[in-house]
């Protein structure tokens, strides 16, 4: 059985993607600030894709996201606006 994916946040890196969810002019960076807050939370990439963005996505995008954000942080998530739908 593969591991659950998750995301443990530092006190800085959750409230620097929660201002950006909440400030960021780029609908697209506070869409994947928001998932990735949710996944954080202890939600599933998988349930985050289906229900808990604007757009259901496919569970790889959220996925995706993750790993960005676990290779570069914020700045990754905001740098890379075309990528996975």
């Amino acid at each position: 059985m593969a591991s659950r994916r998750t995301l443990r946040l530092k006190t800085r890196e959750q409230r620097e993607l929660e201002h950006y969810r909440d400030h960021d002019a780029r609908p697209y960076v506070r869409e994947r600030c928001s998932a990735l807050l949710q996944i954080a939370a202890g939600e599933t990439p998988h349930a985050v894709a289906r229900h808990g963005v604007l757009k259901p996505r496919d569970p790889d995008t959220l996925y995706g996201w993750l790993a960005i954000y676990e290779d570069e942080g914020v700045a990754g998530r905001v740098a890379h606006q075309q990528e996975i739908a």
